[in-house]
């Protein structure tokens, strides 16, 4: 085979086409399945996930303010959802609220690099308590740190 023909995509497939990826696991290399969400517990995990979180924002002088004390419930709701639907659980997020639109959401609200950095150290404080695995911990930390920081939406304090 040369290089050539190597490059070259399938027959069957469309030049640029992405194949899916198939993750083997165990000895003998059986395929992983489900989603993030089931992998990790399901609706019980992420709203345990968020009612800690709120545990810790509650108590934070920069946060609370921008979260609905007369809704806190709601907010729990909201969030839970919301981290069920992209993780891959249901849908529900969506067909209560619509789509997501984060920035948006976040437009009235102040977020700056210290309520970017409080937000992520209690929902670091939260994760912790979850007890996942390296791999499973670093992926939902990467999301947050990435999400987190594209709430950014000014630099004054």
């Amino acid at each position: 085979m040369s290089n050539d023909s190597a490059a070259q995509a399938p027959q069957d497939q469309p030049v640029g086409q992405i194949s899916p990826v198939t993750l083997r696991v165990g000895e003998h290399g059986e395929a992983a399945g489900g989603s993030f969400y089931e992998k990790i517990g399901g609706r019980a995990t992420f709203e345990t996930l968020v009612r800690r979180f709120y545990d810790g924002v509650q108590h934070d002088p920069v946060l609370w303010p921008m979260y609905p004390a007369h809704d806190l419930e709601g907010a729990i709701q909201r969030l839970t959802m919301f981290l069920e639907q992209y993780w891959g659980g249901p849908g529900t997020y969506s067909e209560q609220r619509g789509h997501p639109r984060l920035r948006m959401r976040h437009v009235p609200f102040k977020i700056n690099p210290d309520a970017r950095d409080r937000w992520l150290q209690h929902m670091r404080a939260a994760q912790d308590t979850l007890e996942l695995s390296p791999l499973d911990d670093a992926t939902l930390w990467g999301y947050f740190d990435r999400a987190a920081t594209a709430m950014l939406n000014t630099f004054e304090e």
